[in-house]
């Protein structure tokens, strides 16, 4: 009986780790549907969790703020205002004696400013030759495919208000 251990041709490590290579590159079935269950699952839990978060949530809160006096606008005339904050340029147009309509002034194709153009009574894109209408902000000419977001508009008194963005129709 030797005190010492005759070395041996495999590492001590291949003993104790019973690692087979070449077991090691295929997968179980039952693994592999192991992992599409659980994966599965983790996305179901995901996309419920998103839609129980959305209907709880309201939308967004716009501010209230103070656009410009009833009066001082002409009738077929344009003021430019920032709403909901100081990077979103809007325009408002004055239609008739008590009308008037605002729209984001960011072209829904390009983001490129929109104007009024009087003679042609539309508001218009030069970038791409689009045109969206005075009366809802849908496109009637060029690339653009969107409406222009809507401001609501409220008056009280002599004085127009903005409160609030209508994406869509």
């Amino acid at each position: 009986m030797s005190l010492f251990r005759k070395p041996s041709p495999e590492p001590l490590w291949r003993d104790e780790f019973s690692v087979f290579s070449a077991d090691e590159k295929y997968v179980s079935r039952r693994q592999f549907s192991k992992f599409l269950v659980l994966t599965s699952l983790g996305m179901f839990a995901g996309n419920l969790w998103i839609l129980v978060r959305s209907w709880f949530s309201r939308g967004p809160k716009y501010p209230i703020t103070a656009v410009a006096h009833a009066e001082e606008i002409p009738i077929g005339g344009v003021k430019l205002f920032p709403y909901p904050t100081a990077q979103d340029q809007c325009i408002l147009l004055r239609t008739g004696a008590d009308t008037y309509v605002a729209y984001s002034q960011k072209c829904t194709h390009l983001s490129c400013a929109v104007f009024y153009s009087s003679p042609a009574g539309r508001f218009e894109c030069p970038c791409h030759n689009g045109a969206f209408s005075v009366h809802d902000g849908s496109p009637v000419q060029g690339p653009p495919r969107r409406p222009l977001p809507r401001i609501t508009l409220a008056r009280k008194g002599d004085i127009l208000f903005a409160s609030g963005i209508q994406l869509e129709g």
